[in-house]
This record gives structure tokens, C-alpha cells and sequence, in this order.
């Protein structure tokens, strides 16, 4: 329900609040008052483009705000999946600056402007005289049906497990590609994989590889360089250890004159013992270094089988082998077993598929109840606003399945998968068309050929009234959808609109007398042209001031004691 719109800056309005009622709201006033201005400032909170040479001030933004009471709309999920703060009270705010920018923000949280307009259309359902397409959408269609049928817990379990179906179907379809490849890949995966298993890789072989090539391609200049070391160290006359030794020896004859050097003599001491076992180490691989020519070509054929597979396979990493290694391993598992995951998914899909036929089956069969009654009701209700000769035809095809079982005919990829491509859809197997017609003796057709604007008009009208019996509806508009109505009519169409907004809040732009009567609350739009720029403004009308104003429209300007009183029995005061 629409409780309050705010607008700042837009067409010929400053700034106007306006605080609806729940129940029927009419809104009158003169041509070019306003009225339609009011609904295209409400239009940007429900994400229709904005352009700002329309603003009342050009130097200013326009602020359009919607507070909306949403309990009893489900919106939760819309909400949480949105991000988005789920209030008792939620407000839809739309900012434009003077260079065209525009910002939208839900209970103060920014957000695109779709996001806005998939909330604002389930919020608020403007209709005109003119608006002939929804009428005529398969979808809004098949929604009336189900609306009736009030099965909402059916249908969403139908969906939820369509929608995982449809995923199964994917997969299915992804595993038979991957599986028909492996199979015809199998020869080349096995080849490739049995090079890679006869060359027994480690992990880290190939860095031990190389540093021992290195040492064995370089053993003459080790071994010299080890020798000239250990030479340096232990065994010439000056060797390191030597003079080590003797320095050792002076300190020996003094050290028991003064602790520093002592001190010293010991460290000395330590170090000469580092240095024998240094040398000693120097010598040991110095002995284990040598030429292996054998080993080196043994060690180099080694390391370019790895090169070689590294390039074939283009990596640079033995680990990376080992992971196509196992790839591979994989691939050969999946052709020689892969058939054996196909069938047990394809029996999962025709399990669930059985399940989905039989959902389908009872949501096409609760809908096959609901079409008559939708039919009378519609009917009815189109008799009482004058149109007695309609004639409401609810076409339902029924969708019969003619593919055979996934998975039961060949072993093709595509015959494997058609089983519900054709068939199930996300609505059930139910087609709904809606076939109208307006006067006695012609043929039923679509709706939008066979009925002038505002016979479609109340044909919405009747239609709407019968799903709000049996759904939540959002805030209804009709914007002037009385056109071509008078008299004894128009009073009837004013009581299916008084009807209508038992269950829902309806707003109504209206010219006729009739209609304006049944309000619970009335709106007029007036032009203030007192200032140095017409302004557009709103004022709730009391009721005396309501008998005026429907007095005017009954009669004119100057409405006289019958129009006066008329208007009072219109109002039943």
C-alpha cells in the first residue's frame, strides 16, 4: 500500500506531499491540472527513465520518495537476495540532479535502477485505457489462473525442483560430451599417460639431477680447487693450521700472567679444532670427487627425457608432469567408467522428471477448475459495468509429452538429453490463452483485436477484482480507464472499482461523477497561478467540499441546489 508520496521539484510541482488512504482514492481536477503529472512523478520510484528538462527548477534536483507499507507481499527473499534492509514500512527514494544524474536508494541503501524497478512493480500496477499489453501477456494470463487455482505452495515446489532439474540436464549433457570425448581420445590419453608412467617422475628429482651433472661435468677443476685447499690449510710448511698452532704455543708460555689472554688462547684453541675438521671434510670430498663419465651421460639422458616431456607438455615443472599425469589418469577412468556416471544420472533425471510430470499434472488440473469460475466471475462483473453480450473463453493446452525416457533411445549425446526440452516448462504443461469478445455474434480472438480500449479497460478492471479475491495485489492505478463510460455504466464501474479496493488500495483518476462518488478518500488537483510560476497542488477534499467538487463535475462551475443534492445521494450523505 501506497501511504505517502513525496514530490520535489517535477513538472509544474515545488514540492507536494501526498498521504493516501487505504480503500478507494480518487483524484479529480481539470485537464492539465496536474493529475498525470503526479503519476509520471511516481513513475521515476517505479524506474522509468528521467529527463530534467522537466523539472520545475533547473537548478535544483528533483526528489521523488514513495513510503510504502509492503506486509503481506512476500518480499523477503526479494529483499535478502538484494541485499537490502526488509522494513514494515519501506521507502523508495529517486534523486535527479540538474545534469541528468540519477541515484535510487531503498530504505536508504543505494542501489541500480532495475533493482528499483523490479521492486516498484510489485509494489504498484499503474493501468490506463491504453495499456493493452499486459492484458494480452501469456504470463499475466496463466498468473489469473493461478491466482484463482491458489495454489502458490504447489507452484513454487513445481519451480524449485524444475529449476534443479534443468541443472541435471546441463550436467548430463556436459558429462556426455566430456565422456563421447574421452572415448575418442582414449588411444591418445593412454599413450600419453603410459609415456608419462614409464618415466617415474619425483616430485623434486630434477634439482638433485642437475647439481650432480654440474658436479660431474666440473670434477677435475672440485677436486684441484679441493686439493689447493686442503694444501693451504693442513699440509704446506705455512699451512693455516701450522701457524695456528704456533701462535698457540707463545700463547701457552704466557697465559698464566694475564686471564684476557687465556681467554683468547682457549677461542684460539677452538678455532684450530674447526679448521682440522674443516681440512678433513675438504679431503673426504675431495676423495669422493671424480670422473664418471658413464654416470654424467647416464644423469644427462635423464634430465632431457624430463626437458623433453616438460616442452612436449609445456611446463616447467615436474610437479606440473605429475598433475597431467593424474589428469590423464582421470580422463582414462572417465571413458573406460564414464558410462556407468551417465546412466546413473540419467536415472535421477527420469525419477525426476516422473516427479515433475505428476506436480505439472495436479497444478494442470487445479487450473482446469479455476477457468470456469474466472469466466463466470469475469463475466458477471463485465454485465454489471454494461457489457452483457461479452463472451470469456480461457483456452488450456495441455502439453503432452512425446519423448521417450532420457537416456532410452541411442547412445547420441542429443537423444540422451531432449527428454524435457519440449515437453515440462517452468509454468508446468499448461498453455493459457485468453479468448474475447466484446459483442454478441462475433468470434472470439485475442483480446487486444477484439475490444476497443475502454471495454479492455473494464475487462482488466473485472479481472483484477477477481484475483485480488484470492491474492495480494500491489496498489492499483487506473489512470482515466472510465473513458467512453456514462451514465447507469459508469456508476456500475465505480461499484466494481468500490469493490475492488476491499482487498487492495486502488487510486483512480477520474472525470466522472459516478465514480469519484465511491471513494473513500477524494483528491483534488488544482492549478495555483498566483504566484509568478503555476504551481500544480493537491488538497484532500472534506466531505462538503466533495459534494462541490462532484456538484462541478455533474454540471459545471456553477453548480446548482440539483446538482448539489445529486451529488449528495452520490456520496449517500
Amino acid at each position: 500500500m501506497l501511504q505517502r508520496l513525496t514530490i520535489q521539484n517535477y513538472a509544474l510541482i515545488d514540492n507536494l506531499e501526498i498521504n493516501f488512504d487505504k480503500g478507494l482514492n480518487i483524484l479529480t481536477g481539470e485537464t492539465g491540472a496536474g493529475k498525470s503529472i503526479i503519476l509520471g512523478a511516481l513513475s521515476l520510484i517505479l524506474g522509468q527513465r528521467a529527463e530534467s528538462r522537466y523539472f520545475f527548477n533547473q537548478q535544483k534536483k528533483c526528489v521523488i520518495e514513495g513510503a510504502f507499507k509492503i506486509a503481506g507481499f512476500h518480499l523477503t527473499d526479494f529483499f535478502e537476495d538484494n541485499d537490502l534492509d526488509h522494513e514494515s514500512e519501506t521507502v523508495l527514494r529517486r534523486e535527479i540532479s540538474a545534469d541528468g544524474k540519477s541515484r535510487a536508494f531503498v530504505n536508504d541503501t543505494p542501489v541500480n535502477l532495475n533493482t528499483l524497478k523490479q521492486l516498484g512493480e510489485k509494489l504498484i500496477d499503474i493501468h490506463s485505457q491504453h495499456a493493452t499489453r499486459e492484458i494480452n501477456d501469456p504470463e499475466f494470463q496463466l498468473l489469473v489462473v493461478d491466482g484463482v487455482a491458489g495454489h502458490t505452495d504447489l507452484l513454487a515446489q513445481y519451480r524449485t525442483k524444475y529449476r534443479a532439474y534443468r541443472k541435471s540436464l546441463s550436467r548430463l549433457q556436459q558429462l556426455i560430451e566430456e565422456n563421447d570425448k574421452a572415448k575418442a581420445d582414449l588411444d591418445y590419453y593412454q599413450f600419453q599417460f603410459d609415456e608419462l608412467e614409464k618415466a617415474a617422475l619425483a616430485e623434486d628429482e630434477q634439482d638433485g639431477l642437475e647439481k650432480e651433472l654440474a658436479t660431474l661435468n666440473n670434477a677435475e677443476e672440485i677436486k684441484r680447487n679441493l686439493l689447493g685447499a686442503h694444501y693451504l690449510m693442513h699440509e704446506g710448511e705455512t699451512s693455516a693450521i701450522i701457524q695456528l698452532r704456533e701462535a698457540g704455543q707463545q700463547l701457552n708460555g704466557i697465559e698464566k700472567y694475564n686471564t684476557e689472554v687465556e681467554a683468547l688462547n682457549e677461542r684460539l684453541k677452538s678455532t684450530l679444532i674447526e679448521l682440522k675438521d674443516i681440512a678433513a671434510e675438504l679431503e673426504n670430498i675431495e676423495q669422493k670427487t671424480f670422473t664418471d663419465e658413464a654416470r654424467a651421460e647416464e644423469v644427462n639422458t635423464r634430465l632431457s627425457l624430463i626437458y623433453n616431456l616438460q616442452k612436449k607438455h609445456r611446463v616447467s615443472t615436474n610437479q606440473e608432469l605429475l598433475d597431467i599425469q593424474n589428469d590423464l589418469s582421470d580422463k582414462i577412468q572417465q571413458a573406460v567408467f564414464g558410462d556407468e556416471a551417465v546412466e546413473k544420472l540419467q536415472q535421477e533425471i527420469n525419477a525426476a522428471r516422473h516427479e515433475l510430470e505428476q506436480l505439472a499434472t495436479q497444478l494442470s488440473t487445479n487450473r482446469k477448475k479455476a477457468i470456469p469460475v474466472i469466466e463466470d466471475k469475469v463475466l458477471a462483473t463485465l454485465a454489471e459495468m454494461g457489457m452483457n453480450n461479452s463472451a470469456l473463453n480461457i483456452e488450456q493446452e495441455v502439453a503432452k509429452s512425446e519423448s521417450p525416457e532420457v537416456g532410452k533411445t541411442n547412445s547420441s549425446a542429443d537423444s540422451r538429453t531432449n527428454g524435457l526440452t519440449d515437453h515440462l516448462t517452468k509454468n508446468g504443461i499448461d498453455s493459457i490463452r485468453f479468448m474475447f469478445s466484446a459483442n454478441k455474434g462475433h468470434a472470439l480472438a485475442d483480446m487486444s483485436k477484439v475490444a476497443s480500449g475502454g471495454e479492455l479497460s473494464r475487462l482488466m478492471l473485472s479481472i483484477k477484482s477477481i484475483i485480488a479475491e484470492y491474492t495480494a495485489l500491489p496498489t492499483i492505478i487506473f489512470d482515466e480507464i472510465d473513458t467512453g463510460v456514462s451514465g447507469e455504466v459508469a456508476n456500475k464501474v465505480g461499484l466494481v472499482m468500490e469493490r475492488l479496493s476491499q482487498n487492495l488500495q486502488v487510486i483512480t483518476i477520474t472525470h466522472l461523477p459516478q465514480i469519484a462518488g465511491k471513494g473513500s478518500s477524494h483528491y483534488f488537483v488544482y492549478k495555483d497561478n498566483e504566484g509568478s510560476i503555476t504551481n500544480t497542488r493537491l488538497k484532500k477534499l472534506s466531505p462538503e467540499e466533495r459534494v462541490t467538487e462532484i456538484a462541478k463535475m455533474l454540471s459545471g462551475d456553477n453548480p446548482g441546489e440539483s446538482a448539489l443534492q445529486n451529488a449528495r445521494e452520490l456520496l449517500s450523505l
